[in-house]
Parts: C-alpha cells; structure tokens; sequence
C-alpha cells in the first residue's frame, strides 16, 4: 500500500470537484483527485453537454419543417439518428481535453484513476494508494434513479448514462417521468421523428411555475408529444421493441423503447461514510451552510450534498470551498439567487421565488410586473411570440423571477445578477438594451413595474401639469 499525504484530496472529477482540485492546486495547494469513472463526469459525458447537443440536431431538423413562415419551403427532414448521435460524441470530444487528466496534471494535481473510500475518519483508501488529507471535498455527484417497479428488472430501458449510445431511432419512445430531463428528451426525439409518449406520476414540470410550465406542456402537445399526468406506473412488461407501461388508473402504453427519468440520486454507495463518521440524509450527505459534513475535516458539494442538483450550483459550491478550506475564511452557501432552466422549446427559466413562493412568504407586500413575448419586437421578428417574464416585486427589489421563452436561459442570467447584489427595479430601468433584442425583455419588464407609479400617479401628473405652466 502506498501511503499519500495531502492538502486537499478531492473525491470526484466532475464539475465542481473538478474546479476545487485547478484552483485549489493553482494557489498553491497539495492536491490529489480521484476518479474512478469517466473525467468530466455525469454531466460532461451523460447530461448537460450531450443531450443539449442532441436537442440542438432536433432544432435544425425542425427548422427545416416550419421555415414557410419565412418565405423559406418547409421540406420534411431527413433524419440519420445515427449521424446526430455522432454529433452528440464530437461535441463531447471537443470539449473533453478541459476536464482531461493532463491537463489537471498540469496544473500539479496528482489524479488517481481509482474510486475512494473511508478507512477512517482521516484515511481514505483508493486502488494501492492509502491517502491522509488535511482536508477532503466530497464531488462524488448523482446517478439516476432506478425506481423500484414491477417487471422492470424483465425489461430493457435506458436512462441519461445510456440513452446516448442508442445509435438506431427509437420508432416510439416511452419517457417515464415529467421532469426536464424527461421533456427535453421527449420533444428533441419527437422533433427527430420519433413518436413519444410521457408518463408522469403527478405534474409534468412540476418543481416550476405551472404558468410557464403550461406555456411549454401545450407547445410540446402541439408537436405531437403525448403526455399523461397523474399516471403513476403500476407495472413495466414486454421486451426488447414492444415495451408497456401500465399505470394505476389501467392505461396501458406501449412503445418500442423506455426511457427513466424519474430523479436522482446521490452517489454514496462507494464511500464507506459510516467509517468516517460522516451522516447521510434521504437525499444525500447531510451538510452545514458551510458545506461541511459531521466530519469537520470533509466537505460535500453538489449533487452528493443533497440540495439543488445542477452542474452550475457545483461551480458554485466550489468557490465556497476554496475560500473556506484554503483561505479559512468563513463562507456560507446561498440560494435565493441560483438560476436553473429547462432547454426545451420554448426554453423554462426560474430564479428566486416563483409566484406562490412569493405569495406565501410575502402576501400583499408582493408585487408582479410582467412583459409577454409578443410585444418584443425581436420575438416578433424571429417569431417566437410564445411566452412571458413575471417578476416578484417586494419593497422596489425583485424576489423572483419567472421566465417562459426563447432564450429564456440566457435572460435569466440578469436577475440571477440582480438578485446576488440586491438591485433594485429602479436600476434594471435605468439598463439601456440594444434594439431590437430578446434581452429588451427585461428592461421593459422593469418598466411595466413602474408604469403604473408614473401614468396612473395622479399627484405625478399635477406635478407635470405645474412645471409645464412655470416652464419658459
């Protein structure tokens, strides 16, 4: 057994674990990393990167058959699924030397290609490496959930760590579960000709406002995607090319492939936590607002940690951690200004309180101002009229923000901005928007804040009528 001794052991080479091992070691640190899968992690190879490539090929097969709206003839797409998935693979390629073992060696940290586990509260073990850390980062991340259902250990199916090597095009692709890793698949197959229906046990995006989330449920029925909510699974039978799902309420679904896309979970298995004292929760590695688990010397971020699960929130966790274990300075993790979305046309993006949040936690105090799609002349120009942004207003600062649109991911990027630094409407007014732009959207949003306060205000219009009679 080879005994290391280090700074900073990082367990997991995935997003964050990934940016605490190159900052840690570029400041100076003695850095080890462990992984004993694939650098990069679940969402490198398995979630953010390929599937927003696959739903970039099924948005140019779809231009190609709604493009007479722009004196363009639509022509029905020929589809090589086969071809999309090698377009999915380069894409990764391309992006792969960035989260690649050489280039984190050179950057000084030492990369063991081995799983780690506790030995005890200060000793991990790894392969022929016994390792002794000051300080150890949890970045082990989530797998999906496999749910616990009649048959379906009889059955073929994939989840996001497997739906990307199918290279031949499901004819009728069967998606359990409403979420948005469940929606962006099922209209990105549906646009590459496949049919698809959705099984979802109670509300298809769910989690999100249901305003917004209607605007894209009944964009995604307009395409053809069947989606069944309050259908909970009662049992999965059939095999390889005729696959049924059948529910509680007796519906029976039948497609040629099934998809999982119930959750996640966290990756604890491995970790033999129990030797290090270290407490685990239903959802994930039970941590302070510092990140630091019942073990003082280890920290947990990202997904593992239990709370919002998105690559961005890692990157986050993260900093926190790098001001924290390397500078000993006190940090703690805040949400109320984590962004998240949902890349589905048209996109779904959430930051803060969403209307009943807000309702809820500030009753009257709370204002919305909102701006619709269709009265931006961009939108209008691109025709993508469908949607809207709805802001949170309490005592003049947005408290969320809810974003329903083209590019409503890119939008949202503003208010996470404004809501870390506590700005106020006045000074989202005060923003000047290129014309024409989708991003005009949320400076107008800000004006219809204030509309009422300057054209309704009757002592606003005495004051102009006054100054207009004195004026020379």
């Amino acid at each position: 057994m080879k005994e290391l001794k280090t700074d900073i052991l990082v367990i997991g080479a995935g997003s964050g674990g990934l940016s605490v091992a190159a900052g840690a070691a570029q400041m100076g640190a003695d850095v080890v990393l462990l992984e004993g899968h694939r650098m990069g992690g679940d969402c490198l190879n398995f979630g953010c990167i390929p599937s927003k490539a696959l739903i970039a090929s099924a948005n140019a097969a779809y231009a190609q058959a709604h493009a007479s709206a722009f004196g363009v003839a639509d022509v029905v797409p020929r589809v090589d699924y086969a071809a999309a998935k090698d377009h999915v693979r380069d894409v990764i390629s391309q992006i792969e030397p960035m989260d690649s073992q050489d280039r984190f060696e050179g950057f000084g940290v030492k990369v063991i290609r081995e799983f780690g586990r506790f030995v005890s509260a200060t000793q991990v073990q790894a392969g022929a490496y016994l390792i002794t850390a000051r300080r150890v980062v949890l970045a082990t991340g989530s797998s999906p959930l496999v749910p616990s259902l009649p048959g379906l250990d009889q059955v073929p199916y994939f989840s996001n760590e497997t739906i990307f090597d199918l290279r031949d095009k499901p004819e009728h692709l069967l998606i359990i579960g409403g979420g948005p890793i469940g929606m962006e698949m099922a209209q990105a197959h549906s646009r590459l000709g496949c049919k698809v229906t959705v099984i979802e046990g109670l509300q298809a995006l769910g989690k999100d406002d249901p305003e917004a989330a209607a605007v894209v449920l009944d964009n995604l029925r307009d395409e053809g995607v069947e989606i069944h909510e309050q259908a909970m699974v009662a049992q999965i039978r059939g095999h390889a090319g005729a696959v049924e799902v059948v529910t509680e309420n007796g519906e029976i679904h039948t497609g040629s492939h099934l998809l999982l896309a119930v959750g996640r979970r966290a990756n604890t298995e491995r970790l033999n936590l129990s030797a290090a004292g270290i407490e685990v929760t239903r959802t994930g590695i039970k941590v302070d607002a510092s990140l630091r688990t019942s073990n003082r010397r280890v920290y947990a971020i990202g997904d593992v940690a239990g709370g919002m699960q998105f690559t961005h929130v890692a990157g986050y966790h993260a900093g926190i951690i790098i001001r924290s274990a390397l500078f000993g300075l006190r940090s703690k993790v805040k949400t109320a200004h984590i962004p998240w979305a949902t890349y589905t046309d048209p996109e779904l993006a959430q930051v803060g309180l969403t209307e009943a949040q807000a309702r809820k936690r500030h009753g009257q105090a709370m204002e919305i101002a909102r701006f619709d799609y269709a009265h931006n002349d961009r939108a209008v120009t691109a025709r993508k009229t469908r949607g809207f942004i709805k802001v949170m207003v309490v005592k003049g600062r947005p408290v969320g923000v809810t974003i329903v649109g083209h590019q409503a991911g890119e939008l949202i990027n503003l208010w996470s901005l404004a809501l870390a630094n506590n700005l106020k409407m006045s000074q989202i007014a005060a923003m000047v928007s290129p014309y024409p732009t989708f991003g005009e959207l949320n400076k107008r949003v800000a004006g219809a804040y204030f509309s009422p306060r300057l054209f309704e205000n009757q002592t606003v219009k005495r004051v102009v009528r006054f100054v207009q009679r004195w004026l020379p």
